[in-house]
């Protein structure tokens, strides 16, 4: 692994320090600098050296203990020292030496000591299903049985990294919209509270008449104004209740439901679950697990109304249909997918024509959501600026009727 490898993989390079045990037993400290933690192990065994502890000063300075499980790094790490030879315990021995965060470091302490009971891999992450989703247990034990645990690896990551790029265009497409609705709120926020109950004083001292509209805006304008206290005070607990909420799994899981479910969204959502699912499924069967039961273990990733044709599909496939067929009765596969799939089972490669019908998805979803951003954005701003030019009107009739006056 070079080091432009490590850097495209996500796994940070920092200086790096191993005690290591040398070939004539000795205790020596090696220093590697400008390459990541698992090309230094790496170059160290190549070297005949037992790797005892890790230390990245940078690293541990910069980072702080989580509780999330680093799945994808871990995997990438341990898919590294498997390839240079090591055998599963050694590298996740490896791994728990130089581990720097106490969560971590207790996991893989965890699955250590199970090994050591002689219990399998794949049992002890199944064990953890908050860190290890059913899908890479089941990826794991099938590789058990075959041996090309590795290949498995390598098979899961190209999964977690389809899956990441689909995740981070679904970030990258929010944030503009996100930012122009904040902006929009505190410009507006600033006119109605400190802007519209200057221009209440002007109003007030020509004892004139205003129009009623723009009486309402210069009450709410005054009302803000002599209670900010109280008004910032509800703003930042109604921020602080939302971003709790959001940060509780249930609560964020009826919320997405919620907005995956509006009517411009719900046949996208159910195209992306499918999207998931045609990769899950491709995954197991290509480890070698049976596609009913592939199909059972991934049914998690659809939603309640898919789920329940999937029940249907199974049974049909079951009783000997084939999956394209079963798919399309179950409205679970789209006139594409139907075509690649009666490919595969045709030639036999039905995991890679899943992942094929997989990526066709993506990319047509890519091309919605790119589609859509670019829609999005100049109606917000509209809105933007419809509401802010409301303001801004509504505070200079008044003045226009005064100079109409004065003529």
């Amino acid at each position: 692994m070079s080091h432009d490898a490590c850097t495209g993989s996500g796994v940070p390079c920092v200086p790096v320090r191993l005690t290591a045990q040398a070939p004539d037993g000795r205790t020596q400290s090696l220093e590697f600098t400008h390459i990541c933690e698992s090309e230094a192990v790496l170059r160290a065994v190549a070297r005949g050296y037992r790797v005892l502890a890790i230390e990245t000063p940078n690293a541990a300075k910069s980072e702080k203990p989580s509780a999330h499980f680093p799945l994808s790094l871990f995997n990438q790490e341990l898919l590294a020292l498997l390839s240079a030879g090591l055998n599963l315990t050694e590298a996740l021995s490896t791994l728990h030496a130089k581990e720097q965060r106490d969560s971590t470091r207790e996991m893989l302490a965890t699955i250590l000591q199970s090994l050591h009971e002689g219990r399998s891999f794949s049992d002890v992450l199944a064990e953890h299903p908050r860190h290890f989703p059913n899908v890479y247990a089941a990826t794991v034990r099938a590789a058990e049985r075959t041996g090309d645990l590795p290949e498995a690896l390598a098979r899961y990551i190209n999964y977690q990294l389809q899956l990441e790029a689909i995740r981070k265009k679904l970030a990258s497409a929010s944030v503009y919209p996100v930012m122009l609705l904040i902006v929009g709120w505190l410009v507006t926020l600033f006119l109605l509270g400190y802007v519209v109950p200057r221009f209440s004083v002007v109003y007030e001292s020509s004892g004139r008449d205003i129009p009623w509209l723009s009486s309402v805006l210069l009450t709410f304008g005054q009302l803000i104004h002599a209670h900010w206290q109280l008004f910032l005070g509800g703003l930042v607990a109604a921020v602080c209740a939302f971003g709790w909420g959001i940060s509780q799994p249930p609560v964020r899981a009826w919320l997405l439901d919620k907005i995956l479910s509006l009517p411009l969204l719900a046949a996208r959502a159910d195209a992306f679950r499918l999207s998931r699912f045609y990769h899950a499924v491709s995954l197991l069967l290509a480890s070698g697990i049976a596609l009913p039961r592939a199909m059972g273990m991934v049914g998690g990733l659809l939603g309640a109304t898919q789920r329940v044709r999937l029940e249907q599909c199974r049974a049909a496939i079951e009783q000997g249909r084939s999956l394209s067929s079963a798919l399309i009765d179950a409205r679970l596969a789209t006139p594409v997918a139907e075509s690649l799939i009666k490919v595969g089972e045709r030639s036999g490669q039905l995991a890679g024509m899943l992942e094929r019908t997989a990526r066709f998805s993506d990319d047509e979803f890519s091309r919605w959501l790119d589609w859509v951003s670019r829609l999005i954005e100049p109606i917000l701003m509209a809105v933007i600026g419809i509401v802010i030019g409301a303001v801004v009107v509504l505070m200079y009739i008044p003045i226009f009727d005064l100079a109409g006056s004065l003529e």
